[in-house]
C-alpha cells in the first residue's frame, strides 16, 4: 500500500495564455502563492505546498470551451485558513470584478462548518475558496496522537 501525502500540483489548459497569467498572478498572488517558473506556454505558481500550473491549449482544445458538466475538470477548492479568510478573498475577487458563482455561505451539507466562495477563472473554469472546522479538528486529533 502507498499513501497520498498531497497534492503536487494542478495543471490547467487556458484559451488565452497572457489574460490567464495575469488573472493568476493577482488571485494567487492574494492567496501567497509565488510565481516562481515561466518557459514556452506554461507559467507555475507556487506556495511551498502545492503548484498551480497554466498552459496555452492547443487549437484542437480552442474550439471545445469549457463547460462544467463536461467529461473532466468540474471545480478546484483551495483550503484557506480561516472562514474570515473566505470572506477576504470575496471581497478582493469583488473588487477584481471576477464573477462570483455563489457568494461566501455555510454549507452544511458538506459538513459541519464548511464555509466557501465559488467564483469562475477568465475561462469559466469553477474555483472554489473554503474553510472546513470539521478538517481543523481532524489535524488537532492527529497532532495529539489520536486517529483522523
Amino acid at each position: 500500500m502507498v499513501r497520498v501525502v498531497g497534492i503536487d500540483h494542478l495543471a490547467i489548459r487556458v484559451s488565452d495564455l497572457a489574460r490567464s497569467r495575469q488573472f493568476y498572478d493577482r488571485l494567487l498572488g492574494f492567496m501567497g502563492f509565488e510565481r516562481e517558473w515561466e518557459f514556452g506556454e506554461v507559467v507555475g505558481w507556487n506556495n511551498w505546498d502545492t503548484m498551480f500550473w497554466i498552459t496555452q491549449a492547443d487549437p484542437e482544445g480552442m474550439r471545445h470551451p469549457h463547460r462544467t458538466g463536461n467529461i473532466g475538470f468540474h471545480h478546484y477548492a483551495f483550503e484557506l485558513e480561516s472562514a474570515s479568510q473566505v470572506d477576504d478573498l470575496h471581497a478582493f475577487l469583488l473588487g477584481e470584478g471576477v464573477e462570483i458563482i455563489d457568494p461566501p455561505a455555510a454549507y452544511p451539507s458538506y459538513g459541519e462548518g464548511y464555509y466557501a466562495v465559488f467564483f469562475l477563472d477568465p475561462d469559466g473554469l469553477k474555483l472554489e475558496a473554503m474553510h472546513f472546522v470539521e478538517k481543523d479538528k481532524r489535524r488537532a486529533r492527529l497532532a495529539a496522537g489520536g486517529k483522523p
